[in-house]
């Protein structure tokens, strides 16, 4: 999970490639499907899916409400995924 970077998004009818960033790293997520109303650039995001060739491929696509408020699902993947980098949230 992370900030879409701005500018980054690129839709093609229901496909959409953005950039995610943990502002120290960023990473091209390819996406089919319907994204969630609240997907914005320079907003939260949390994608799950797999490698594939050097971008991510997004089976889901999570946004953030605000700043206040994170649906459960997505803090328990933001959370993974800090804890699968070593990190700490």
């Amino acid at each position: 999970g992370g900030m879409v970077e701005a500018g980054s998004v690129v839709r093609d009818g229901v496909r959409v490639s953005f950039r995610v960033t943990d502002t120290a790293r960023s990473m091209t997520v390819a996406y089919e499907g319907l994204l969630p109303d609240l997907f914005k650039e320079g907003k939260g995001v949390v994608a799950q899916g797999r490698l594939v060739d050097g971008r991510f491929v997004a089976q889901e696509v999570l946004a953030k409400h605000d700043e206040n408020y994170m649906p459960p699902e997505a803090a328990a993947a933001m959370k993974a995924a800090s804890a699968a980098r070593g990190g700490h949230t």
